[in-house]
């Protein structure tokens, strides 16, 4: 078995409309071999990202002097220069020491976009481009299409670390623009009016937080740490798929099969769609509430089906067969309302599917505003969407990540994921839901979602952050009236973070001492927050849970915290760098925000400068100033 070893570089004939691929082979004798394909042109880019490369998988990891299998000990200050950049050049430490300073410069922090367009126009876009390369793209950014990354990921592989892909292009729009396609975006084709309200919120009354407002309507308002993507049309989403497509077979094809892509539901479907079907479960919730008591989801009541149709009976509540006969059950009680797993593999439509028993008003009351039958499509379209990719990634052996969103949409977001879990997490876990612990919930919906998988019996994979919109949160709350659900300090979201993990490692646990494979529960450290890491690997020593176990791996974005990733993965720990790519003028906004970003961190960067300056200092006395980085470390 042959390990594909070159970069493969299609080439175009207009005129018979092939493409040539050729594959440099090593074979495991030692002797090369080169290989040239002649492929219809439409199939040359993914002939050149899919599984032929992964199927060499296999080889790589069984032949592991290619990469060694060197382990460092962990100093878990992080305080040790030579292990955080022995990846990076001696150039590259300096420029990271350049890029840093000048986020500490504020002027240039607060008007960056506005000063990267006026170099642009003066300078012209190849010197620009060059010295964009030459700073902060070179150091944020791994570089502008799917090939040119490959060099970057086989250096963080050969140092322990793995990928998280996504390409970053943004689209560099206005306000106004923002905002009228948002609020086009997110009205229903057949709205109930102020005079009119929906069935459910005259029945339950209104819930503010998942209105439209026009002052909220641009996404970005106080958010500089996650994209925002604004739809415009059905197309527009389906060039998303082929985008989030090509990110999966890139990370297949240059990472030896442990990488990950990053995906945002608000990337492949209409808002509003995602707007109306989260009222919908949380007002399906305050049902719960009415029938059982309590607070949650109906899962961690444990509410057999028999209690809940007696229950309906004796409040006199007719024609609920039809409810009851779709209600999800297992031995240990009702799992959910609705037949969500029908509702995203099944043409459900959603008006009909909706509908709860109302014991104050005695019947069936519809959740969801009418849709019309282009919406229903859109949602399935939305679904289909999400389908394809999971799949895809399923078929290239790597796994797929569905980023959080601000809360309005996020109840959707996990239940669409967490179906997705249930249909593609059988054998190991392939889909990633994230949770943001600065949310006073993130505890309760973490709990209630790792019931879920224990009960269904599928992997659960999460990723844990502190998250992206508080402030975003916070304004909105109070100028719409209604309960902020963000935590009210750093310190009660830190504490937050901890409990969360520490109950997912709870479980893990659980799942060890039942003889079960704790590989069930996947969970990422997305953090900056070297006391959240530190935490972490402390309490998986106290649970005796090792890098080994492949269920704990750790993330920042590239160009941040290199003193916090490089010593993790060196020491064997599962490590991950976050890495944007795309072309340097379409990445300005994302530069734009990691700039933002870097400046409301002022304390690490402060530590990260004087590691980087005592590494460039030790450099220089002992004669390294033409380091050349060569990894020998094995990814987990």
């Amino acid at each position: 078995m042959a390990f594909l070893r070159g970069v493969i570089r299609c080439s175009v004939s207009r005129k018979y409309g092939t493409g040539v691929s050729i594959y440099n082979l090593t074979l495991r004798g030692g002797k090369s071999s080169r290989i040239r394909l002649f492929l219809p042109f439409q199939s040359c880019n993914q002939i050149a990202l899919k599984s032929v490369t992964a199927g060499a998988i296999n080889d790589l990891t069984a032949d592991k002097k290619s990469f060694g299998s060197k382990r460092d000990p962990l100093d878990t200050g992080f305080a040790d220069p030579k292990a955080a950049f022995k990846s990076k050049t001696t150039y590259e430490v300096l420029r990271a020491y350049i890029v840093y300073q000048l986020c500490s410069i504020n002027y240039l922090v607060e008007n960056n976009m506005k000063l990267m367009k006026i170099c642009k126009t003066l300078l012209g876009e190849r010197l620009f481009t060059a010295i964009m390369k030459a700073t902060f793209y070179g150091h944020f950014v791994a570089g502008e299409d799917q090939y040119k990354i490959v060099p970057t990921l086989k250096r963080l592989h050969s140092f322990g670390v793995k990928p998280i892909l996504d390409y970053s292009v943004e689209e560099d729009i206005s306000q106004e623009e923002a905002e009228k396609r948002e609020l086009a975006a997110t009205q229903s084709e057949v709205q109930a009016t102020p005079t009119q309200p929906s069935e459910a919120a005259q029945i339950g009354g209104e819930m503010p937080q998942y209105n439209v407002n026009k002052t909220f309507a641009d996404r970005r308002y106080k958010v500089s740490s996650a994209r925002t993507y604004f739809y415009l049309n059905e197309a527009t989403c389906e060039r998303n798929v082929e985008i989030f497509q090509d990110c999966l077979h890139a990370v297949a094809g240059a990472t030896y099969g442990t990488g990950i892509t990053a995906v945002k539901l608000t990337a492949l479907g209409r808002p509003q769609l995602l707007l109306q079907l989260s009222e919908v479960i949380m007002r399906a919730r305050n049902f719960v509430s009415e029938i059982i008591g309590g607070r949650g989801n109906v899962l961690g009541h444990h509410m057999t089906a028999e209690m809940l149709e007696k229950k309906l009976k004796d409040a006199g509540i007719k024609d609920t067969s039809k409810f009851l006969e779709k209600v999800v059950t297992d031995s240990e009680g009702v799992i959910h309302l609705f037949p969500w797993s029908g509702i995203v593999t099944e043409n459900f439509e959603l008006s009909d599917t909706f509908r709860v028993p109302s014991l104050k008003e005695g019947r069936m009351v519809r959740l969801i505003s009418q849709l019309s039958k282009k919406e229903e499509e859109m949602f399935r379209n939305m679904v289909r969407r999400v389908n394809t990719l999971v799949q895809t990634a399923q078929e290239l052996d790597v796994r797929i990540m569905i980023d959080a969103e601000q809360t309005y949409f996020q109840p959707a977001i996990s239940r669409i994921t967490l179906e997705m879990m249930h249909k593609y997490n059988i054998e190991k876990a392939i889909v990633f839901n994230t949770y943001q612990c600065y949310l006073k919930e993130a505890i309760n919906e973490v709990t209630t979602d790792l019931e879920q998988a224990q009960r269904q019996n599928f992997y659960f994979g999460a990723k844990l952050v502190r998250g992206a919109y508080i402030d975003q949160e916070r304004a909105r709350a109070a100028a719409l009236g209604y309960p902020d659900p963000t935590n009210p300090t750093y310190e009660a979201t830190s504490d937050m973070y901890h409990r969360t993990f520490t109950e997912c490692l709870r479980r893990i646990k659980a799942l060890k001492d039942r003889g079960e494979p704790p590989q069930k529960i996947a969970i990422m450290v997305a953090s900056h927050n070297e006391d959240t890491v530190r935490f972490a690997i402390e309490k998986m020593k106290e649970i005796g849970v090792s890098p080994e176990d492949k269920v704990i791996c750790f993330g920042q974005l590239l160009g941040m915290c290199d003193y916090i990733t490089f010593p993790l993965g060196q020491a064997g720990y599962s490590a991950y760098k976050y890495i944007p790519y795309g072309p340097v003028n379409e990445v300005l906004p994302y530069l734009s925000r990691r700039a933002q970003e870097n400046k409301g961190v002022l304390k690490k960067i402060q530590k990260e400068k004087k590691l980087l300056l005592t590494e460039l200092g030790r450099r220089l006395a002992k004669g390294k100033i033409f380091y050349n980085p060569k990894g020998e470390y094995q990814p987990v």
